[in-house]
């Protein structure tokens, strides 16, 4: 009975860990062409799969942490940027958890719903969070500096984000690792 009980909480720490070892290393990918790292959002993919997968607070605990470690280790992000980003990639896994787990029915509608929620209101965040920066720091924040940095620049990895993560979570129920539900009870991706 008591392995049981502990065996949920280690598996979803362990997940947690993982994706946040992901999240460390898949900048390494796009980092020798900063423009193309800037476009496809490397770390913005697997928070939200922590915040899916793992639950709120892990999703939140993991984008916060993430992009400090990676420039407090690494020096990328620079640390007003890592700063910016751990409010905006916390934003993103505390949204994307707590909204799909309150969902009526979990599925691929619904993790729609939650994903889109959830990179709006990251974005939203990371924008607060850069404009107090900008008053301390003395560097205007601007309008059109939201739209390039949020949406223009981003677009490729908004298309990522909205192709990749739906296709692993149906990937998943499909192997039977996570099986989304509907009300009470527990359905299959078709």
């Amino acid at each position: 009975m008591c392995e049981k009980q502990t065996r949920k909480p280690i598996q979803t720490l362990t997940a947690a860990a993982m994706l946040l070892a992901v999240g460390y290393i898949l900048p390494f990918f796009t980092g020798q062409i900063p423009q193309i790292g800037s476009m496809l959002c490397p770390m913005h993919l697997p928070v939200l799969l922590c915040g899916f997968l793992c639950g709120w607070r892990y999703g939140l605990a993991v984008g916060f942490v993430l992009p400090l470690l990676r420039s407090m280790t690494l020096s990328a992000p620079p640390l007003y940027t890592a700063i910016a980003m751990a409010f905006e990639l916390a934003a993103y896994g505390f949204l994307a958890g707590f909204l799909y787990a309150r969902s009526r029915w979990q599925c691929v509608v619904a993790l729609y719903r939650c994903l889109l929620a959830a990179m709006l209101g990251g974005r939203v965040v990371w924008a607060v969070a850069r404009v107090l920066l900008s008053g301390v720091s003395g560097q205007a924040f601007t309008w059109q500096m939201f739209l390039s940095g949020a949406l223009l620049t981003a677009l490729p990895g908004i298309v990522l984000q909205l192709i990749f993560i739906p296709a692993v979570m149906v990937a998943l129920d499909r192997t039977g690792l996570v099986r989304f539900r509907r009300g009470g009870e527990t359905v299959r991706a078709v």
